[in-house]
């Protein structure tokens, strides 16, 4: 029977014809390369090109129950701190022959419950960036779905978590050696696992090393809380400040310029995560960089093993994910200071 050449989209039936083989032949050949001979796969994918043969998977699902497709979750799809986990996710994604779906839940834990509703059925496994759902709901869901979680430590579900010491102690190292003594922290949303937890690593390690912190906050992850948080800042005496984010370090400096202050010399700044623009601002932001790429990547290789019995292992080891200082311009010496360089 020749293949059909009309507006409906080819068939494995279709490749199968032109290529003169049998349609289960066809159907190994693109599900799982290299199990049959390397002649008869490039004859089916030379078909299959000819005939602009595009994989559908909810067909594919039909017989299997698996769909080839990756949901990532991140909590606002605007943050240039998601680009390169993003990336990352989907380089992993592809490498594995997968498609990544992506949504976003507007920092709301009701509406990231509900993008998780409308995406689980429809997907292989889940993975869940700066999540804002309840613990519980988060167990839940791993018992359903194969889940991985980002930014967020839950007893019970695959997490993973930067390394949040090393570049905290880098970050306090650097104010020290630059004079500072009395800092700031401008929090993130109140309900966010990693504002907690820098904060908690943060005052810890500025007590030990002999430096008073306040908290400020909580303040939206964002450029306007950042404005927002400026005057608070310089109001609690600190001479230097620590954002929950970049995008609030990038407001504390917007605010600043509009006071007629200049960073560093009334305030330094670093933010967290070295995202996306981070160096674009003027002066350039200070921050503590997370290995955003190498998580996104990891955390689609770990789910496809919850998800996969057959997933190619994918190890790590601790300095991976440690955080790093990245100095620019927005830290300098404390007002005062007798410190030189």
């Amino acid at each position: 029977m020749p293949p059909r050449r009309g507006k409906s989209p080819a068939t494995i039936y279709d490749i199968a014809a032109l290529a003169g083989v049998n349609p289960s032949t066809v159907s190994r050949a693109l599900s799982k390369p290299g199990r049959i001979s390397a002649k008869t796969e490039k004859l089916i994918q030379d078909a299959a090109r000819e005939l602009n043969y595009q994989v559908n998977p909810m067909a594919r699902a039909l017989p299997t129950g698996r769909t080839h497709t990756l949901g990532l979750i991140v909590a606002d799809i605007t943050n240039p701190v998601f680009f390169r986990l993003v990336r990352g996710a989907e380089h992993a994604a592809a490498q594995a022959g997968y498609t990544l779906v992506l949504a976003e839940s507007q920092e709301s834990g009701q509406r990231e419950a509900e993008a998780t509703h409308r995406v689980a059925p429809s997907v292989d496994a889940l993975m869940l960036v700066a999540t804002r759902q309840t613990d519980q709901q988060l167990r839940s869901l791993a018992e359903r779905k194969p889940l991985v979680v980002i930014n967020r430590d839950i007893e019970g579900v695959e997490t993973i978590v930067p390394d949040l010491e090393p570049g905290i102690d880098q970050g306090l190292e650097h104010l020290v050696a630059l004079g500072h003594r009395d800092i700031a922290y401008v929090a993130g949303p109140p309900d966010s696992w990693m504002s907690g937890a820098r904060w908690r690593i943060l005052n810890e390690k500025a007590i030990a090393a002999g430096m008073t912190i306040v908290n400020i906050g909580p303040a939206a992850p964002t450029v306007a809380g950042g404005a927002q948080a400026y005057s608070l800042a310089v109001a609690s005496g600190a001479t230097a400040v620590l954002a929950y984010n970049d995008l609030i370090a990038i407001g504390m400096l917007l605010a600043a310029d509009e006071a007629g202050d200049t960073v560093p010399d009334r305030l330094s700044i670093i933010g967290f995560d070295d995202s996306f623009g981070s160096d674009f601002t003027t002066p350039k932001l200070t921050s503590i960089r997370s290995p955003l790429a190498l998580i996104g990547e990891l955390a689609v290789r770990r789910v496809l093993q919850l998800a996969d019995a057959d997933a190619a292992p994918f190890e790590t080891s601790a300095t991976d994910l440690a955080t790093e200082l990245v100095i620019r311009g927005s830290t300098g010496r404390s007002a005062g200071s007798t410190v030189h360089g």
